[in-house]
C-alpha cells in the first residue's frame, strides 16, 4: 500500500492548519479530525477528547506564543500498526515548530527570538478523518533556548537536533514493501534485545547486535545526544540500566516503518523504579511511566539513527517534582 490517501489528509492538515490564524484553529480541527478525535501529548496536556480542547488548549496558545511558526519536517512516513494486526494506517512527521517566542508558553518567558520545538506526532488516520493523534514535544529544550536550566547537567549533549543524515526522510512517495518489512524486522529485534536487560552479553556486544558501529542516539533535552555504540553506552544506555530496576515489559500503541525509517509510540512505553538516581537527580524509590515516542533510520540491516521523545516533564512529576511549575518562577538568564 502507498498509503498516498491518507499522507494526503495529514499534508493538507498541515497546511491549513500552519496558515490558520489562532482563532480558525478549531474549525479546522474540525474539519480534518473526527467527532471522537483523542489526542495525546506530553505534560502537562496528556489526553484531551475533541477538537475544540486541542484548539484551545494546546494549538492555540502554541501559535500565539511562537510567532510566525513555519513547521520545518525532516521524517515523513506512513505504514499499517503492527500492533493491531497492521489493520491501521498511521502517518508520522518529525521535525521542529519553529517561530519567532514573543509571547510566553507554559509560564516560560518569551525571548523575542527564533525558538524550535521539537516535536514527533503519529495521526491514525480512518475513512479521510484523523482519529487519534499522539503529539510529543520537547519542552526541556524550549526551556534551555530561554536561558532555563530545567535539569542538572546532562550526561550527553543537547542541541538544534538534526535530520537523518541521507536527506532522504521525507517519503512523499511509495516505497517499496520490503524495505520497510527490513525496517520493522530491525526495530523488533532491538525491542527484543532491550527489553531484557540480561542478554549475558556486555552492553556493547548487545547493542551490537541491532546498531551499527557509528549509531547516533538524538536524546532530548536531560540526557542529550550520542554518537557511537561506545559513547552511547557510556552516556546513556549504561547510566540508565544503572539508575532502574523493576523494568515493565514494553507496551506500544503504534508500531510501523516505511522504506528505510520506522518508530512507535507507548501510554506508557514501560515503567520503572528509580533505584540508582536518574538525570543527576536523586532516587525516589517509586515507579514512573516513561512516554516515548523513538523514530528510526535504518541502513543496511542495522539501525544508525535514533531520534528519541520522552516526556520528562510527566516522570518528574510523578516522581513529586514540578519542573515545569518551577522553571516558569526563575528568571530569564
Amino acid at each position: 500500500m502507498p498509503y498516498e490517501a491518507e499522507k494526503s489528509v495529514v499534508l493538507d492538515y498541515y497546511e491549513a492548519l500552519d496558515n490558520a490564524e489562532e482563532s480558525d484553529v478549531a474549525g479546522l480541527l474540525s474539519e480534518f479530525c473526527s467527532e471522537d478525535y483523542l489526542w495525546r501529548g506530553f505534560h502537562p496536556f496528556d489526553e484531551l477528547h475533541d477538537t475544540e480542547d486541542v484548539a484551545q488548549k494546546f494549538w492555540g496558545p502554541l501559535k500565539h506564543s511562537l510567532q510566525h511558526m513555519q513547521r520545518r519536517m525532516d521524517v515523513f512516513m506512513a505504514g499499517q500498526n503492527e500492533m493491531d494486526g497492521f489493520t491501521s494506517v498511521w502517518v508520522v512527521s518529525m521535525g521542529h515548530l519553529m517561530g519567532l517566542f514573543d509571547n510566553a508558553w507554559l509560564g516560560i518567558a518569551p525571548t523575542g527570538k527564533m525558538a524550535f520545538l521539537r516535536y514527533c506526532e503519529f495521526n491514525k488516520v480512518e475513512n479521510g478523518k484523523i482519529t487519534e493523534t499522539a503529539m510529543y514535544f520537547d519542552i526541556p529544550h524550549l526551556m534551555m533556548q530561554a536561558g532555563l536550566q530545567p535539569f542538572p547537567p546532562q550526561t550527553a549533549a543537547h542541541l538544534v537536533q538534526p535530520g537523518p543524515m541521507t536527506h532522504d526522510g521525507l517519503l512523499f512517495s511509495p516505497q517499496p514493501a520490503e524495505e520497510g518489512e527490513k525496517t520493522l524486522g530491525a526495530i523488533n529485534a532491538m525491542i527484543s534485545d532491550l527489553g531484557q536487560w540480561n542478554s549475558g552479553l556486555r552492553l556493547e556486544d548487545e547493542l551490537r547486535r541491532t546498531w551499527r558501529e557509528d549509531m547516533i542516539w538524538w536524546g532530548p533535552a536531560g540526557i542529550g545526544a550520542t554518537y557511537t555504540i561506545e559513547r552511547y553506552a557510556k552516556q546513556h544506555a549504561g547510566p540508565f540500566r544503572a539508575s532502574f530496576t523493576d523494568r515493565s515489559e514494553t507496551k506500544h500503541i503504534c508500531r510501523m516503518a516505511e522504506g528505510h525509517y520506522g518508530g512507535f509510540f507507548g501510554w506508557p512505553n514501560f515503567t520503572a523504579r528509580p533505584t540508582g538516581g536518574f538525570m543527576g537527580m536523586p532516587a525516589t524509590d517509586k515507579a514512573g511511566e516513561f512516554r516515548v515516542i523513538d523514530i528510526y533510520r535504518r541502513e543496511g540491516d542495522k539501525l544508525a539513527e535514533n531520534w528519541i521523545f520522552i516526556d520528562l516533564l510527566h516522570f518528574w512529576n510523578q516522581q513529586g517534582v514540578d519542573i515545569l511549575g518551577r522553571m516558569a518562577k526563575v528568571p530569564r538568564t
